[in-house]
């Protein structure tokens, strides 16, 4: 009868589901536990990244502790050195803009601008600003590039609050991570696109 073949194939026909959703089962059942000892494996991976990316402070706070106190404040300011090891550990820690970074020579500290003792706040221009607002202000004025230096010292003119023990890597760190900014050169930035009027 035409009903019986039929009924053989939809009987032969759910089997078969039924063994492939078996087998989908028995394979994703495989997947999860391959995914939890990934997730343990990542766990220990973040663990041991956390201990390299804290011996790394470590190391990089005794080098910037280590400049005697009776030295000038251009003296005590981070080499571009510092400043890139301080960018490639906030890299590291994936927060950092990914962009590639060409490589430069790195400037040596006597040539650097220096990060002057006897600023003069003239204006409160930056007293609310973020530092990358406040420097994207800088950079179009200047119409260059800058060191973070010279941004240190043009921010606090502009009134601008600095809270952190190493303010220049706190402004190249910030810059770093934001796409409106381009490293250009060791520890100094430009504008990643400038205004068409300052271009032609």
């Amino acid at each position: 009868m035409p009903d019986d073949n039929l009924l053989a194939t939809l009987e032969q026909s759910l089997r078969q589901t039924r063994a492939t959703r078996n087998r989908l089962a028995a394979r994703l059942a495989d997947l999860e536990l391959e995914g939890e000892k990934l997730r343990t494996e990542l766990g220990e991976m973040d663990a041991i990244a956390t201990q390299t990316e804290a011996a790394m402070f470590r190391i990089l706070s005794s080098v910037l502790n280590s400049v005697p106190s009776h030295q000038s404040q251009q003296q005590q300011s981070p080499s571009d050195a510092e400043i890139e090891v301080a960018l490639r550990r906030d890299d590291f820690q994936g927060r950092g803009n990914n962009r590639p970074q060409p490589t430069y020579q790195t400037v040596p500290r006597s040539t650097l601008p220096p990060v002057r003792t006897d600023v003069e706040v003239t204006s409160e221009r930056f007293l609310d600003r973020t530092i990358p607002q406040a420097t994207a202000l800088l950079l179009r004025e200047a119409g260059a590039p800058l060191h973070v230096n010279e941004i240190y010292n043009r921010l606090l003119e502009g009134g601008f609050h600095f809270t952190g023990h190493n303010p220049t890597i706190s402004i190249a760190v910030s810059l770093n991570r934001n796409g409106r900014f381009r490293k250009v050169a060791p520890g100094t930035f430009d504008l990643t696109i400038r205004d068409a009027a300052q271009v032609s």
